[in-house]
């Protein structure tokens, strides 16, 4: 009979064993990952004209989708530093004095949902329509003063949405002093409903491109499978599961929807270079100071993330497809 001493022994040298199998089971598979990714990429630069002609393709298709989003993320930009944004003009009464329509600007503009408050008194109100109508003279020959005070509201950017404003200028048209709250809601309305269709557009088209992308991808893959169908077999013949004949291809895939984000980064890239003088002469015209903005870091990461899982389950849908119809004879 083995003492407790000898059994405690061999129980820690299994425990050793299995710990040492574990690790170098993993130190195998991590190698083989790192060797079949090497070796598919080598396979794609051995053919750089068909290469290059898939990423271009895919490419293109990503480029697309990611062009109208970045165009819609500067018309955002674009409207929310944009000094002819929908504002709040409130019409105060004729019993109202100047002092305590300066106090009321004042008191808006400690708001959450002000931005930005401005009082205009009747002079002013009348000096700047004389410069802009033209009838100076003939407005000049009346008896008194037709216009009212006005104080002068910018939204807040927490408050920019149409349900937000409508709320605000119902609250300013009920303070004491004010005869009429005005605002332009249709143009606010039109604004956003052309902004929410616009991401809708974006969402359906990166929708359409996206499964273009797995079509592109998917016959890729199912063109590499039938060039390589007897390397295939011999490697079903010798024990090779379908993991590991799937592998390589897998990994065709994503080096595939990888180049694709690339070429589409260049493309939209390419695009915003073009586009950024002109763009900046229009903004110095009209005194602004915007600028064209890319996707960013964020937005790059997300780009190739998007080609890398398309290419990926591309590359899965046609293995999955047509590697279990080469079968050893």
């Amino acid at each position: 009979m083995s003492s407790p001493g000898h059994r405690r022994g061999r129980r820690e040298t299994g425990a050793v064993q299995s710990k040492a199998t574990l690790a170098d089971r993993l130190d195998a598979w991590r190698s083989h990952h790192g060797l079949v990714a090497t070796e598919s990429l080598r396979r794609l630069l051995r053919a750089p004209g068909a290469s290059l002609l898939t990423w271009m393709v895919i490419g293109i298709a990503l480029a697309l989708p990611a062009s109208l989003f970045v165009a819609l993320e500067n018309m955002q930009q674009l409207t929310a530093g944009w000094d002819g944004a929908a504002r709040v003009s409130l019409f105060l009464e004729d019993s109202v004095n100047e002092e305590a329509g300066r106090r009321l600007g004042q008191q808006l503009a400690r708001r959450e949902d002000v931005a930005q408050s401005v009082y205009v008194s009747r002079q002013a109100a009348l000096e700047e329509f004389s410069q802009l109508s033209g009838f100076g003279a003939l407005l000049s020959e009346l008896p008194e003063n037709p216009l009212p005070a006005v104080v002068v509201l910018q939204p807040s950017l927490g408050a920019s949405s149409v349900a937000a404003m409508e709320q605000l200028l119902l609250q300013l048209g009920q303070l004491p002093g004010v005869e009429l709250a005005q605002m332009d809601m249709k143009w606010v309305q039109r604004l956003y409903s052309l902004m929410a269709l616009g991401k809708r557009i974006s969402l359906a088209l990166a929708f359409l491109l996206g499964l273009g992308v797995l079509l592109v991808a998917g016959n890729t893959i199912r063109l590499a499978i039938e060039n390589r169908r007897d390397e295939i077999v011999v490697t079903k013949l010798v024990g090779g599961t379908d993991a590991y004949v799937r592998r390589p291809f897998l990994y065709t895939g994503l080096w595939y929807g990888l180049g694709g984000s690339i070429v589409a980064w260049l493309l939209l890239t390419l695009l915003l270079w073009w586009l950024d003088d002109p763009v900046g002469i229009l903004a110095d015209l009209y005194d602004s100071s915007f600028e064209l903005q890319g996707l960013g870091v964020s937005g790059s990461l997300s780009l190739a993330l998007a080609g890398i899982v398309l290419g990926l389950a591309g590359a899965w849908l046609a293995v999955t497809r047509h590697l279990g119809a080469i079968e050893p004879r």
